[in-house]
């Protein structure tokens, strides 16, 4: 819940009781059973990003938890006291340090020696609001100030920063569960050729933009315009749910105007009224920006069928052309550029 109040979730109150008897439980080792599965490698994830690189890494050999449902907003996650449980008997934990302050501190009480902080394989950076108010002014629909967080989490939107976070996971499997190392390392060299073939693809279809500046509906895709060279211009801050001030609207109005933005872009998992309002103000059209938090239909979607199809979003917002057939293929070879 970046930027929120921390409501006291019941399951972690209810840790102190029964941690000392799920503890007993807790892996630091390998190969032990996970939901009546033998021999597979019990690994939680926290939300959406951290499971689809713990499923491609893992494949066969892992039995994946995913801590938040899909369709659900990440930053509104409150753990069930069942939740707490898994964590602290996981063999693995892949989570963002920060994003959902339950989980935090759920994983800071599982005794698993195996956790890979997102984090620390791609430290956060601050990007704050550049006109109007700063993140973390404006008020939020419950009347209340939110803080924002004091880096964005949003990294897995650059696929730069999404690889080194991928390398991090296969390295902790692999230590994990030694059985299946190498199995561990060829799956997160396949992952990191496509994240940077999907980089590629992203740096030739935004190179020729008509303008760089898009707008969204809040600050998620920093990362993402700071990798590929476009302006981010967000009505919110870090933080979803938070209510823009008249002077922040002026701002997003302003620079939309003066950079011949065509497009206010909102979210799968959060309301899209306040993106309408603007675009209607403005006379723009509206679209979607996946932040991808989550995937309300993981059956037909992942990481990088939504990341190819913002690619477009943003490309037919941009007065980008399509990129020539074959040169993201050509270019996959290239080893990813520096984030």
């Amino acid at each position: 819940m970046i930027g929120r109040r921390t409501r006291t979730s019941i399951a972690l109150a209810a840790t102190a009781l029964t941690g000392s008897l799920v503890l007993t439980a807790c892996g630091g080792g390998s190969n032990s059973s996970a939901d009546g599965v033998s021999g597979k490698l019990k690994v939680v994830a926290s939300f959406y990003p951290m499971e689809f690189l713990a499923q491609q890494i893992g494949k066969d050999h892992v039995a994946v938890t995913d801590l938040t449902a899909a369709g659900v907003e990440p930053h509104d996650l409150e753990l069930t006291a069942k939740q707490v449980g898994t964590v602290q008997k996981a063999d693995a934990i892949v989570y963002l340090k920060g994003l959902q302050p339950t989980v935090d501190q759920a994983v800071a009480q599982s005794a698993s020696k195996h956790k890979v902080d997102a984090t620390a394989a791609s430290p956060l950076v601050d990007h704050h609001l550049d006109e109007g108010t700063e993140a973390g002014e404006s008020g939020g629909a419950d009347g209340h100030k939110h803080e924002e967080p004091a880096g964005d989490p949003h990294i897995w939107l650059d696929p730069t920063r999404y690889a080194a976070v991928a390398r991090s996971v296969g390295d902790e499997f692999a230590k994990a569960d030694p059985a299946h190392a190498e199995d561990y390392r060829k799956n997160t060299d396949e992952l990191v050729t496509r994240l940077t073939a999907l980089d590629q693809e992203f740096r030739a279809g935004l190179k020729d933009a008509r303008t760089r500046t898009f707008v969204t509906s809040h600050a998620a895709f920093g990362y993402l315009a700071e990798h590929y060279g476009l302006t981010q211009v967000a009505i919110n801050g870090v933080d979803p749910e938070s209510e823009p001030t008249p002077a922040r609207l002026a701002a997003v109005q302003k620079a939309a105007k003066d950079n011949g933005a065509t497009t206010v872009f909102f979210e799968t998992l959060a309301s899209p009224k306040l993106a309408d309002t603007v675009a209607k103000d403005l006379g723009l059209k509206t679209a979607v920006l996946d932040p991808l938090e989550g995937v309300k239909d993981p059956a037909k979607d992942d990481y990088l069928t939504v990341m190819k199809q913002n690619l477009a979003n943003l490309q037919a917002a941009l007065g980008a052309p399509a990129a020539p057939a074959g040169t993201a293929a050509t270019d996959a070879a290239a080893p990813a550029p520096a984030s």
